[in-house]
């Protein structure tokens, strides 16, 4: 038992509003992050809940890709009832975008997901400066109707916003029904159906998440109501790109997923360069950074879409502007009003 885990996991689980005699839950997979499951339980002990522990077998992979989407919990309703009747669900495995995420945030129970390691949970530890921020730029995204993102290497589209709520990442889970991702650190929105329009110009030092690689020749994507209709490039990444999602055999993988922006400060976009850790660390990092513009394509029932396509391929990229309403939010990757940006920054 690796006990200064234990007391990390006990920080986030006091963040996470965990009280004496509430019933937390680990759900896991197999042995992925085995180490984590026991550890949890502890913490959650010394803080006086209640706790079990529901292990799923592995899932099969699909594409060479795991399924977004389609957790180990499909069918299983005495599972999915056990984690309804927990106050918090720490979950081990991703249920990112399926069905019973949903029903079992529906019912009141928070949940956490917790998939990067222990070196990078500690260096993008949330605090309630981040809560604050970030929930500052949700009520500025939850406004907004019209966004343009632009950049001097070409990319011009525009959004047409309010069909979808606003979803925000702080990296902890302290309100009933509340579902987030530790670490974390941004927000997100999807654009209306059929209202997303223009180009997206990846350039190099981007990241296709999908890959855990960065971009290293440019790669143009052109929208067109809500899809992406062509991708050009002259490296390997564009070719990739189309035979990727291609490999799905389903047209909604094509269609513009959510849009957002990082917020969080003690991200770092070089993770991917450096880091000795598992390849989520690095996804994580990218997402997360600091000014980022984040673009994706697949699924958006994770904002109560009917799109559950199993390809889902974040794609942040940097140096971005993006203005809501006219009013400018990110600059050249750099956080512009007041109240979202990080102190110091």
């Amino acid at each position: 038992m690796d006990y200064n885990m234990v007391s990390m996991f006990k920080d986030i689980l006091k963040l996470s509003k965990v009280q004496p005699g509430e019933t937390l839950a680990v759900l896991s997979e197999g042995n992925i992050r085995a180490e984590y499951a026991p550890c949890f339980l502890v913490a959650a002990q010394e803080l006086g809940a209640k706790v079990f522990h529901l292990n799923l077998p592995p899932r099969a992979a699909y594409a060479g890709q795991l399924q977004f989407g389609k957790s180990g919990l499909v069918g299983n309703r005495a599972a999915i009832e056990a984690l309804k009747s927990a106050d918090i669900v720490i979950d081990l495995v991703g249920l990112l975008f399926s069905h019973e995420q949903n029903e079992i945030t529906a019912s009141g129970t928070r949940m956490l997901l917790v998939s990067e390691s222990i070196e990078v949970l500690r260096q993008m530890f949330p605090d309630e400066t981040l809560k604050r921020r970030v929930k500052a730029a949700g009520e500025i995204l939850s406004k907004g109707r019209d966004m343009h993102i632009t950049s001097k290497f070409g990319t011009d589209i525009r959004y047409k916003l309010g069909q979808y709520p606003t979803l925000i990442e702080y990296g902890f889970a302290d309100e009933p029904g509340r579902w987030d991702h530790w670490p974390s650190g941004f927000l997100l929105t999807n654009g209306n159906d059929g209202g997303v329009d223009g180009k997206v110009v990846l350039m190099p030092g981007d990241i296709i998440a999908a890959f855990k690689r960065y971009i290293e020749t440019p790669v143009t994507l052109t929208v067109e109501k809500g899809y992406v209709t062509d991708i050009q490039g002259e490296g390997i990444e564009a070719p990739l790109l189309r035979s990727y999602i291609e490999s799905f055999n389903d047209p909604r993988a094509w269609a513009v997923s959510h849009i957002g922006w990082g917020m969080n400060e003690k991200a770092n976009w070089f993770h991917m360069a450096t880091s000795k850790t598992n390849d989520r660390d690095r996804v994580l990092n990218g997402l997360a950074f600091y000014g980022n513009v984040l673009f994706s394509m697949g699924p958006n029932s994770e904002v109560g879409g009917t799109n559950d396509t199993m390809c889902h391929i974040d794609m942040p990229m940097r140096n971005c502007t993006l203005t809501l309403d006219g009013q400018v939010i990110v600059e050249e990757g750099k956080l512009i009003p007041e109240e979202l940006r990080a102190p110091g920054r």
